[in-house]
This record gives structure tokens, sequence and C-alpha cells, in this order.
């Protein structure tokens, strides 16, 4: 289950009309301007930097894929462990804009996680330590440690890495 806070929108008004008030419009232009720079840099060293500028927890030894891109609204809910892999255009949001409410969730991703390219990660969800989620897939739902996952929605394809490589 996606751990998400709920917020009511105005009556008659999706809530995507409502994002300056849920969000200085300043910060928003400034995070746009850092993650969406960071998506082409080829130093992952720099690109680390970018987004722990913006209020992502990057862990050591992180590696960002070319052309991922971070929720510019609440990058400060995201958490990415150390030593993992996000893969090329990968999406990681921590809300969603809806018709009557819009939603927030801390994303969680673990240590030593891959993340295949051309991904899309929902708010709300935790990826556990050693897990491995394949590419082009919806991350819908949490990811145990060491499983791996993949599709449209995102099921279980194996259940652990480590006891197939014993």
């Amino acid at each position: 289950m996606r751990r998400l806070k709920h917020f009511k929108s105005r009556e008659g008004e999706n809530s995507l009309w409502e994002w300056e008030k849920v969000k200085n419009p300043l910060r928003v232009v400034f995070n746009f301007v850092i993650i969406y720079s960071a998506r082409y840099l080829p130093s992952l060293r720099l690109k680390n930097f970018f987004y722990r500028l913006v209020g992502i927890k990057v862990g050591r030894k992180v590696s960002v894929g070319l052309g991922a891109v971070f929720d510019i609204f609440f990058p400060e809910l995201i958490e990415i462990g150390d030593n993992t892999i996000i893969g090329y255009n990968t999406v990681v949001l921590a809300h969603e804009f809806l018709v009557n409410e819009y939603r927030t969730g801390r994303v969680e991703i673990g240590k030593n996680v891959l993340i295949g390219a051309n991904c899309t990660v929902l708010p709300g969800i935790k990826i556990g330590v050693s897990a491995t989620v394949s590419a082009c897939s919806l991350v819908n739902k949490n990811v145990p440690a060491g499983a791996f996952v993949g599709g449209v929605p995102i099921k279980q394809l194996k259940k652990s890495l480590k006891k197939e490589n014993k």
C-alpha cells in the first residue's frame, strides 16, 4: 500500500489549478532548473550535488542515468540509498495532482537497488534493499527487499535474486 497524504482541492476545481498555493512558484522554478539541468550532466558527482541542492537525500555512489527526472514540486520527499542505480529516462514522483485532491508521499529507494530504464515510480513507494525493477515498469506498490519486479503495473518476477545466485 502506498503511504500518501491527501489534500482536498476546492469544490469544482481540479487540484492542479491550485499548484501555486501548494508550493512557492519560485521554489518550483528553482527545482525545475536544477533537476532538468542535471538530467543531461555526464558527471555523476555533479548530478548528485545538484539533486542534494533541491533536497533529495542522495546516498554515496548513487548513479542516475541520462534523462532521469525527479519530482519538481516535492524533491525533499525522495531518498535514494547508497550504491543505487536509477536507469535512463526514469521518472520518480512524490506528488499527484488529481481532479478532487492532490496527494504527496515519501519515496524511499533502498541501498543497492537497480531501477531499469524508462520506469515510473509513484509517490509513497518504498523499494527495499537490493531490489531490482526491470525496465519499462510502473512501480505502483512497495517492493520488498531483494525482490525482482517488473511490468505495468509491477508484479514480482522472482522471490529473491540472492537465493538464485547461491
